[in-house]
């Protein structure tokens, strides 16, 4: 939906589009082919951006120096909401960076996840061009809320749109209620579906009688007015302790590790502890295993079966977690290295790019099962 609304308005005023190739892999040289002005975006591609960038920068000591005070250069003017491009350190310390995206970006949106603050003030000081982060659904045709082009701060999703209005209503098994400005996502507005094609029942599940589509997220209104999602209502489990879970929440932390393409966090009510599948990044793991590990090994699949390897991930990813605030029955006490991705072609992925947490469960049952035998 998030496409199709954009290509609808980039024809309405006269916008060409460029096609990826279909290699997420190749997903920055295709940019870079294409040298586009507006770039929709999603946080794996920042996040994947941001490590590019700094795995080159921190390979020189005097380059990381130089990098870094113009970083704090340009965060100083974002927290003046001053955006821009043309300034001696963005000419001659970041124009190469802004090359790995085409050099001629001047607007991105951000959406389907959301992204961690750190990467989106890396993202728009470097780029030095206004990157908006949206909130929305399929439902409601892409998009309810937006975060003002200028505004600092970051991880909130902003105001609601013209079109849209949004109020939070009690969530009271998670202790969430609208009178602590805390609760379930709802909104509604023209630009809410009227219901599922030929499907009643799921219409009534997520649009109430009075037209509010009910999201499933958990937001809380902030102090400046802009609304902030904490939590997450859909796909929240108990562990066998008693402790809530909702392991989006976890898997958009892990997602930070450098060495995390994809994650999947796994639990039930059964279980006292969490498991994830962990998609790695190829690259970073060739490389610390040689640095780090002293691996000769160079096949990346033997490498994801390497306990050397899949300890040295473990313990990152606590580290990462530990740092966001996880408590420690939030963090995961086993992985498992998949060396094939979540994708839309092996239905793992929706057209959104979210897990489809069923299909990947039943496809890793098998690992998933053997983790947690290990863990008894």
């Amino acid at each position: 939906m998030y496409e199709r609304l954009l290509h609808c308005i980039g024809y309405q005023v006269g916008l060409r589009f460029g096609f990826f190739g279909g290699d997420v892999n190749r997903l920055i040289d295709d940019i870079k082919e294409l040298h586009p002005t507006v770039i929709p975006l999603v946080p794996r591609v920042l996040n994947r951006f941001h490590d590019t960038v700094m795995a080159k920068v921190n390979k020189s000591f005097l380059k990381r120096i130089i990098f870094n005070l113009a970083l704090a250069f340009k965060y100083r003017e974002l927290s003046r909401s001053i955006i821009r491009n043309d300034s001696l350190v963005d000419r001659y310390v970041f124009k190469r960076v802004r090359e790995e995206l085409g050099g001629r970006a001047r607007f991105s949106m951000i959406g389907s996840a959301p992204v961690h603050g750190d990467i989106l003030r890396f993202s728009r000081a470097v780029l030095g061009y206004v990157i908006v982060e949206g909130y929305g659904a399929t439902e409601c045709a892409a998009g309810t809320s937006a975060v003002i082009e200028a505004d600092p701060i970051t991880e909130h999703i902003g105001i609601p749109l013209a079109c849209a209005a949004i109020k939070l209503v009690d969530v009271p098994e998670l202790g969430y209620y609208a009178k602590d400005q805390a609760g379930e996502i709802c909104y509604r507005g023209a630009h809410v579906f009227k219901g599922y094609f030929k499907n009643d029942e799921g219409t009534k599940e997520v649009l109430d009688a009075d037209g509010w589509l009910h999201s499933g997220d958990i937001g809380r209104w902030t102090e400046r007015g802009t609304l902030k999602i904490v939590d997450r209502k859909k796909h929240i489990f108990k562990l066998q302790q008693g402790e809530y879970i909702a392991p989006e929440k976890i898997e958009a932390v892990y997602d930070r590790s450098e060495y995390v393409v994809q994650s999947f966090v796994y639990g039930e009510s059964l279980k006292t502890c969490l498991v994830a599948i962990i998609v790695p990044d190829q690259e970073i793991v060739l490389r610390d295993a040689k640095q780090k590990l002293d691996l000769a090994e160079t096949d990346f699949a033997k490498l994801c079966r390497n306990d050397a390897v899949k300890k040295m991930i473990l313990n990152d990813l606590t580290i990462v977690g530990r740092k966001a605030g996880l408590n420690s029955f939030e963090q995961v006490k086993d992985i498992y290295l998949s060396v094939e991705r979540f994708t839309i072609a092996n239905d793992l992925l929706t057209p959104t790019m979210k897990n489809k947490r069923p299909q990947i469960k039943s496809h890793f049952m098998k690992e998933l099962n053997e983790m947690y035998s290990k863990l008894k």
